[in-house]
This record gives structure tokens, C-alpha cells and sequence, in this order.
């Protein structure tokens, strides 16, 4: 196996797919990039797999025997927060927010191209590894009223009280928490969060808001109609 450079060849995805083509076929792929792979073709598998093998990042299918993937995608991130990047059948609103809600970082519609797949698994670990320097290098812990964010131990807690973010629900937090009561457009923050330079994909960013607000409470964020989001200060 040939080692990519900048992707240490020990990151290990779980592929899980019950379509026996496509699962071997992604397989296939992110190990010519570099990653260790293993497949799961059920909910229940899925999620025994992920606690014995301890994934760097999860490719996951929602529509699965045993339980689905929206059920896998919670158990898992309870587990520990890890990447995961869903595939779903159809462009269906609803699978979407869901997926995105119950912990998900990105999601592609099938029919997708492998390379743009490829493309995705190594943008969700750039940023999970600058998220992981950044917070090396910045050790300093946010306090904005009730709500407290650990950078250097990636928790948080809002009244005391230890609330479990997904990976990216956290690097969008501090992202607000850094600039409080500033807006902070959809363009700009898809840009510094997901890495994604051009300006689409901002139905991911409200999903996460949405998650974030499901976790912390609603009064935390103010959106901006047509514009973006604020965190709200509160003493």
C-alpha cells in the first residue's frame, strides 16, 4: 500500500455499506489513498466495529439492515466524537438534517464520483487536524457568560453542566464564541469550518446550528436573516 504524503497510512476509515459493489469500491479507493479500511454491511455491526477499532473517520450509508444509519451515526458519536461523512439514496431534506443533527460532518447524495468522496474524507481530516493544532497551540478556555468551552480538552459545558458536541458542532462553536456578537456570514464560516472555499453548502451550516441549539438552547445564537449567525452574550 503506498503511503500518501500528509496522510500517515495508520488512518483508518470504516466504510459502512450494505451494497456489497459500493462498499468494495469505496474501499478500494481510500486505500489507494493511503487509509487502512474495514467494512461494516449493518447498524449493529457498524457500531461494534467502531468501538474495537477506534476509526479516525466513518463513511456511512443511512439505509441499513439491523437499524439504520441515523441510529448508528448516535450511538457512535455517544461512543466518542468522530468524523463522519453519510451517504444517503436520495437528496431528501429530511435524511439530511436529520443525519446532520444526530452528529454527521458532511453527507453526499448517491450517485457520487469516488474521487469526490476521496475528496471529502481528506478535507473532514484536514480540519479535524487543525482543529487538533489549534487547539494545541491556543490552550486558553472561553468564558462568555454561562457558557464555558475547554479548547485544549475540546469540552464544553453551559451551566455547569458538560454538553457532548460532534467534532464540527465544537470547531463552529469556538468559531461564534471567538467573535461574540458579531455576525458571521454562511460564506465565511462553510470557509474556516468545512474548508470549503466556494460558497455552497450552507443548508450544512444551518443543520449544525440547529444542532447546536438543540444542545445548548436555543437563546445561544441569533440568526441574521440573509446573512448568517451571531452568539449571543449573555452574563
Amino acid at each position: 500500500m503506498s503511503e500518501r504524503i500528509g496522510q500517515p497510512a495508520e488512518r483508518r476509515v470504516l466504510v459502512v455499506e450494505d451494497e456489497r459493489t459500493i462498499a468494495e469500491s469505496v474501499a478500494a479507493r481510500l486505500r489507494t489513498e493511503g487509509f487502512a479500511v474495514e467494512i461494516a454491511r449493518d447498524g449493529p455491526t457498524a457500531v461494534s466495529m467502531a468501538e474495537r477499532i477506534r476509526p479516525d473517520l466513518v463513511v456511512l450509508d443511512i439505509m441499513l439492515p439491523g437499524f439504520d444509519g441515523l441510529e448508528v451515526c448516535r450511538r457512535i458519536q455517544a461512543e466518542r466524537p468522530v468524523p463522519v461523512l453519510m451517504l444517503t439514496a436520495r437528496d431528501d431534506e429530511t435524511d439530511l438534517l436529520v443525519g446532520l443533527a444526530v452528529g454527521a460532518d458532511d453527507y453526499l447524495t448517491k450517485p457520487f464520483s469516488l474521487r469526490e468522496l476521496a475528496a471529502r474524507v481528506h478535507a473532514l481530516l484536514r480540519r479535524v487536524e487543525r482543529a487538533a493544532a489549534f487547539a494545541h497551540e491556543d490552550q486558553r478556555t472561553i468564558r462568555l457568560g454561562d457558557l464555558e468551552i475547554n479548547q485544549a480538552e475540546r469540552r464544553v459545558r453551559r451551566n455547569g453542566i458538560e454538553v457532548h458536541l460532534t467534532p464540527t458542532e465544537f470547531d463552529l462553536l469556538v468559531h461564534l464564541a471567538s467573535r461574540p456578537r458579531a455576525v458571521l456570514p454562511r460564506e465565511r464560516l462553510l470557509a474556516e469550518v468545512w474548508g470549503w472555499p466556494e460558497g455552497c453548502g450552507t443548508r450544512t451550516v444551518d443543520s449544525h446550528i440547529k444542532g447546536l441549539r438543540r444542545k445548548l438552547g436555543a437563546d445561544l445564537i441569533r440568526t441574521v436573516h440573509g446573512v448568517g449567525y451571531a452568539l449571543e452574550v449573555r452574563q
